[in-house]
């Protein structure tokens, strides 16, 4: 890489490092009422949603405190019969795999990582999403977003790393779409080369 291109991408990961202390500070803001509050929104968005309603095999993130809750998704994805599928996230690189998930409530004997997130553990053989038929749908976190497209994450490559992988199956790419608080939207999110962009936002505030 040139001088010049080493210079632009410090620049960038500059400018997305101070975007996500920015963001990180407005969602501490939120209390824990408002939360649930604007997740239940974005859960009934969702539920309503024409791609959510025909998609059979979608990926959920299991939601952290400072994102959209995720639970009632879960839920819903089972009670309609459709196929479910979690992150397990590697900690030394940017590989994830899409994991399936037999039952919402299988969720609670899940492992907790040092992230506080609970993911399969290195020991149970379930099928990898794009080992078999692929996805229909990926339900995408992040820090950040904007109106067109660009999503901000926390710096580890994960999802993006996933979607080039995604793009390489016979299915090709699922459809994206981010679940956000209304804080997490931005004016705009500095992109680089490598950041995909997700078809579609919801937030409480549309």
């Amino acid at each position: 890489m040139s001088e010049r291109g080493s210079r632009s991408m410090a620049a960038l990961r500059a400018a997305k490092q101070t975007l996500r202390g920015d963001i990180k500070k407005k969602i501490a803001a939120i209390g824990d009422q408002e939360k649930l509050r604007q997740s239940r929104i974005v859960t009934q968005k969702l539920i309503q949603h024409p791609k959510y309603q025909s998609c059979e095999r979608i990926a959920v993130f299991l939601s952290m405190h400072d994102e959209v809750q995720t639970e009632e998704i879960i839920e819903d994805i089972f009670r309609k019969g459709k196929e479910c599928f979690i992150p397990k996230y590697q900690s030394k690189s940017s590989h994830m795999d899409m994991l399936k998930l037999t039952a919402a409530k299988d969720i609670q004997s899940l492992p907790i990582t040092s992230w506080n997130i609970r993911q399969p553990g290195d020991d149970e053989q379930v099928e990898e999403a794009l080992s078999a038929g692929g996805l229909d749908l990926i339900l995408m976190p992040g820090l950040g977003f904007d109106r067109n497209g660009n999503r901000l994450g926390r710096g580890k490559g994960y999802y993006d790393t996933y979607l080039e992988r995604c793009m390489k199956h016979p299915k090709g790419k699922p459809y994206t779409i981010g679940l956000a608080f209304k804080e997490q939207i931005c004016e705009a999110i500095p992109v680089g080369d490598n950041d995909i962009k997700i078809d579609e936002i919801l937030h409480a505030d549309q």
